[in-house]
């Protein structure tokens, strides 16, 4: 990781995803007139944390597609199909930071690439109000962050829609992901 400062890396911890108390959702307009809502569960990734200074950290994380849940088993069903994230030949969603950047207090930029129905493009994540690290009831160090981005689903080959007949499209094709992610020291 590069940032503006030269200083050398400091401590660095491992910190495993919680999947239990962590999740990603996404959020797309319908038929121009609304957003359709849905989520993941089974996130799982690594935070190697620089506790010196953030910016020199990395984290990665996947996404397993097949728990694409947006209360709708039919939609969900279209979703997972070759239409949208084609589930069986694309099973998982990943990131690999490549730099973070702070953004002042407890918020960074999080550039790295994003892998999404086979095709992987740069994406900044906006991370913020990344705790302190606290120790929970079981005696584990826990760290958590609340971290959204937006992209163009086409860019990644989602480009399934549908005409509407008033004009417009059934799908829109920004999509706003957000994260609510708990880390434990390992």
């Amino acid at each position: 990781m590069s940032t503006a400062t030269s200083s050398a890396p400091g401590t660095v911890t491992t910190w495993k995803l919680d999947p239990a108390h962590s999740h990603a959702e996404f959020k797309v307009k319908h038929m121009m007139i609304s957003n359709v809502k849905g989520s993941f569960s089974g996130l799982s990734g690594v935070l190697n944390l620089d506790e010196s200074d953030y910016t020199h950290s990395t984290v990665e994380a996947s996404i397993p597609v097949g728990t694409l849940k947006t209360g709708d088993d039919q939609r969900d069903g279209h979703l997972k199909s070759a239409d949208f994230f084609d589930a069986e030949k694309f099973p998982t969603i990943t990131f690999k930071s490549a730099n973070i950047d702070s953004t002042g207090g407890a918020d960074y930029q999080v550039t790295g690439d994003l892998t999404l129905h086979g095709v992987t493009k740069s994406v900044t994540f906006s991370v913020e109000d990344v705790s302190e690290p606290s120790k929970d009831p079981w005696g584990n160090q826990r760290i958590g962050l609340s971290a959204s981005t937006k992209l163009n689903r086409k860019d990644f080959g989602l480009t399934w829609n549908s005409a509407l007949e008033g004009g417009g499209f059934l799908v829109g094709e920004e999509v706003a992901i957000s994260l609510e992610v708990q880390f434990i020291k390992s």
